[in-house]
């Protein structure tokens, strides 16, 4: 049965940690594999801009032995003329593997009902599970164990990143808290399905409205843009209403004084986080970002496996 990674909780508690392992292998030796040699191709599509996704895959492919076939849907028949799942037909003949990176979480689960090649979920509105492989990697990288941490996440409680720290942390066995305002709290459903994770994993999710209760004594603090791309027009009023949940160096100092600081990118320094904290000894964003790479080249190997 072909596996398809469209949110976190596709995989098990103990296929996250499969994937972190190889990850960290495939780190010391990025050429250790090359299951795509031939070389096979895999179609990376993009609905939304990106600089850290369309590169990490498009090295990490190349990396595995592969060709990245890059795919601007506004060059495309894909949701114009074509629907997902006639995409995933024709593409599955002649791909590896698909990743692509949209809006709805429904297109996505489109196109793997429509196919027989695995397809990756690089972003969606709802989730980004990559990112949060690549997190938890650097988590590990810096703390060993992640069961058992206690991590916040600070911001829109409904952005994907938040709902895949939900999801992924649950799934880890990590306590996760994430401070959003109540109207930007997590999906209940999403919430729901990670309570039921959590009761297996020894994980747990909270939800606050107070950041500085949310933020007191923890491992690791996150934060995101607080105006995610389709979002633009709520700017100002995202501005309003998340002005408390800026990660700066008071917030931080509520934290365990070793606590880690993480950020997907791209930030808005000065808004969701202030230059001091991004730049300051507790960042750890380079190597976050650098770990998208390894974590998907593993994630990539899972799953054509």
């Amino acid at each position: 049965m072909t596996r398809h990674f469209l949110r976190d909780d596709d995989l098990t508690g103990a296929e996250q940690l499969e994937i972190l392992d190889l990850a960290e292998k495939l780190k010391t030796d990025r050429f250790q594999t090359t299951p795509l040699a031939g070389p096979q191709t895999v179609a990376v599509i993009f609905d939304k801009s990106s600089t850290r996704t369309r590169v990490s895959f498009a090295v990490g492919i190349a990396d595995l032995g592969g060709i990245p076939l890059i795919i601007s849907t506004a060059n495309s028949q894909l949701g114009g003329k074509e629907t997902a799942a006639d995409t995933a037909r024709v593409l599955e003949r002649q791909v590896a593997a698909i990743v692509w990176r949209t809006y709805a979480q429904s297109g996505l689960q489109e196109m793997a009902l429509g196919t027989t090649v695995p397809v990756i979920n690089a972003l969606s509105d709802d989730f980004h599970p990559c990112q949060l492989l690549a997190d938890l990697l650097t988590i590990r990288e810096h703390r060993g164990e992640l069961k058992g941490l206690t991590i916040t996440f600070l911001g829109d409680g409904r952005s994907n990143m938040a709902q895949s720290y939900v999801l992924a942390c649950a799934t880890a066995g990590i306590h996760i808290r994430i401070a959003s305002p109540a109207e930007y709290a997590p999906d209940p459903a999403v919430v729901q399905d990670a309570d039921a994770i959590a009761a297996k994993t020894g994980g747990s999710v909270t939800l606050f409205t107070d950041p500085l209760e949310a933020v007191a004594g923890v491992d690791v603090v996150v934060t995101d843009t607080w105006v995610s791309m389709g979002k633009e027009e709520e700017k100002a009023e995202r501005l309003r209403s998340f002005g408390q949940y800026q990660v700066n160096a008071d917030l931080m100092a509520l934290a365990k004084a070793d606590a880690l600081f993480l950020h997907c990118l791209p930030a808005d320094r000065g808004f969701e986080v202030t230059a001091e904290v991004i730049d300051g000894p507790q960042s750890v964003i380079w190597d976050e970002a650098e770990n998208r790479l390894h974590a998907q080249k593993a994630l990539l190997v899972w799953l054509l496996r």
